[in-house]
């Protein structure tokens, strides 16, 4: 049952005491003050029964607690000494000194149910509604930007024989607990102990510059494997309760035999050439693959995609793709999330090269929205590319740079585009020959489903508002870097999902934090510090002050703590000495006993 903090505040609590110590001006000073509108308890009824149960940690101190574990990217071990022992993080979450507010796997476990219900976009959207309240945000129509950065996975990345080995262990222990049998003497009773090692290759007696003897040990793991496999069939018949469980970890063993292994014609198996378009390459981590920023930068993860409001700079979309997946993938999905996150309307979406492209383009045309991105252009070598022709799609005519036009279309069928074709004749002829082709036969031009977009797009970023737009994409870029600043560069989970929300946590953090910004320079007041006087006047005065400030409210809040004890505890510790006094007089002629001490009774 959901637990929610009390209304009133506590006479003791640390942002009471401490926030100007702390600094109003400061993000664990804005989250004291602020928390009851940011941070609400109703707010995560969802996860909750409604009527039955213990009450839980009140949700809004547990998300404030996540939120500042975001913030000092620290585990979850830290952040519970920090609730006990950091005077900001007191501050911050309104806690009394000597209070413990939460244990690390209350903590993990609300976390779990924030993924599990998908809480995440919610919390980006308080973060939204937060900087509106505070007048950061006023419009409801707003123009985003998109991009995308590495996120490093948290798996780890193996070559085929550890890979394969650490799949048949995963199959393997599936199995084991199916049977009801420790792991280590099922696999022994099967044959396959090497595998519960600490290194398949580490404990593999084998000369590795020898070819045959690296295709006959990964033969033999191929053959335990598919072994293996006929296992699990088995089992999954056996026990149908467990069916599901174990055609997962079967899948995943059989995917990593068929992407990297190939038959030899006279035998035995071979490590295929080249790469799985798709390859898996970590047991523990499933959803991570092989990415590629630039040609020579790759990564192993996933890719984090953001949509950022270019006025604000807030972050107002989050999306964790594939590792191999493009850039554009998932954009329009983008739009629709800043859409609900801020409750106002996209008006323009700015992109990099890669959401030029013409799927792209179609998809924001059938929505009726405006997409500003470079096309990608085409080389063609020291020869006249393609933008040099002009191509009128309404005469359905390209005209050359020598002046030559041809209207010879061949189509690749309805919505696939196709090719003007210039006669050889006219190309043998032409004195830009040599500038134009190298064969023997005319010139073509490649025509896609959505030139026309494509033209439309090149003569919108030729204007001054679509100049204008490119150039202020610069501001994703600026996102990008809160969000890596504060750890996003590597997950520290498995799963996109976890993911995700550790990039939302991030967003919420960059946006509060400019928030924070935004306040304090609204209520700085415009004086002009570097003048003599000013400094003169300011600078000591104000220093004293703050001490003494500081001092006498130590002092008035340590005697109200002493009298507040000495209220509470004084008819106690009076009953007790009477006690005492009763007990030491009880025994012969009225003297005390000799068997019980003065501080008996303490």
């Amino acid at each position: 049952m959901m637990g929610e903090r009390s209304a009133q505040d506590r006479l003791f609590a640390a942002d009471h005491i401490y926030l100007d110590y702390v600094g109003r001006d400061t993000l664990y000073g804005y989250l004291a003050q602020h928390r009851g509108q940011l941070f609400r308890d109703e707010d995560f009824a969802i996860l909750y029964c409604r009527n039955n149960g213990r009450p839980s940690v009140p949700p809004s101190l547990a998300v404030s607690i996540l939120f500042l574990r975001a913030y000092e990217g620290v585990s979850f071990v830290e952040a519970i000494e920090r609730t006990k022992y950091d005077l900001r993080w007191k501050v911050a979450l309104g806690l009394e000194l000597e209070e413990v507010p939460i244990q690390k796997s209350a903590l993990q476990e609300f976390q779990a149910r924030l993924v599990l219900h998908e809480q995440g976009e919610a919390l980006l959207k308080k973060s939204i509604d937060e900087a509106r309240r505070a007048g950061y945000v006023e419009s409801r129509k707003i123009r985003v930007a998109l991009d995308t950065t590495p996120t490093l996975g948290k798996g780890a990345v193996k070559d085929t024989y550890n890979l394969l080995a650490d799949g048949i262990e995963k199959l393997a222990c599936r199995l084991a607990e199916v049977a009801g049998e420790p792991n280590a003497g099922w696999a022994e009773k099967e044959g396959l102990q090497r595998y519960f090692g600490s290194s398949l290759k580490g404990e593999a007696a084998i000369d590795w510059d020898d070819k045959a003897q690296r295709d006959q040990l990964l033969t033999q793991i191929v053959q335990d494997g598919r072994r293996l496999l006929s296992l699990a069939e088995q089992a999954r018949h056996e026990h149908p309760e467990h069916g599901e469980a174990i055609q997962a970890d079967a899948a995943l063993l059989e995917r990593l035999i068929r992407q990297d292994v190939e038959q030899k014609p006279g035998g035995g198996c071979q490590i295929k050439e080249g790469t799985e378009k798709d390859r898996l390459i970590s047991v523990h981590d499933p959803e991570m693959r092989h990415g590629r920023k630039s040609a020579s930068k790759t990564f192993n993860g996933h890719k984090t995609a953001v949509a950022v409001d270019m006025e604000s700079q807030l972050i107002c979309g989050v999306e964790v793709l594939a590792g191999n997946a493009g850039d554009q993938e998932k954009a329009l999905d983008l739009v629709h999330q800043a859409e609900r996150v801020t409750e106002a309307q996209v008006e323009e979406t700015v992109g990099d090269c890669a959401y030029g492209g013409g799927p792209t383009r179609k998809a924001f045309a059938a929505e009726q929205r405006l997409l500003t991105a470079k096309v990608p252009t085409s080389h063609n070598g020291d020869c006249f590319p393609k933008s040099a022709f002009a191509i009128d799609l309404d005469r359905m005519e390209v005209r050359c740079p020598a002046g030559q036009t041809t209207t010879a279309f061949e189509s690749k069928g309805t919505n696939r585009g196709g090719r003007f074709m210039f006669a050889d004749a006219t190309c043998q002829s032409c004195c830009l020959r040599s500038q134009c082709i190298k064969g023997t036969s005319g010139r073509t031009i490649s025509i896609q489903p959505e030139e026309r977009l494509q033209q439309q797009a090149r003569a919108h970023n030729k204007t001054g508002a679509g100049q204008k737009s490119l150039r202020e994409r610069v501001v994703v870029e600026h996102g990008i870097a809160r969000l890596v600043r504060l750890g996003i560069r590597q997950s520290r989970y498995f799963g996109k999902a976890k993911t995700r929300f550790q990039v939302i946590l991030a967003a919420v953090v960059a946006n509060l934090s400019l928030v924070v910004g935004f306040c304090y320079r609204k209520q700085k007041p415009a004086i002009n510090t570097t003048h003599p006087v000013t400094q003169a006047l300011s600078t000591p005065t104000d220093v004293q002050n703050t001490a003494q400030n500081g001092f006498l409210a130590d002092n008035w809040i340590s005697w109200i703590r002493y009298q507040y004890f000495f209220i509470a505890s004084g008819p106690i510790w009076f009953t007790r000495q009477c006690s005492v006094a009763v007990n030491q007089f009880s025994g012969t002629h009225g003297f005390p006993s000799r068997n019980r001490g003065f501080w008996t009774g303490f």
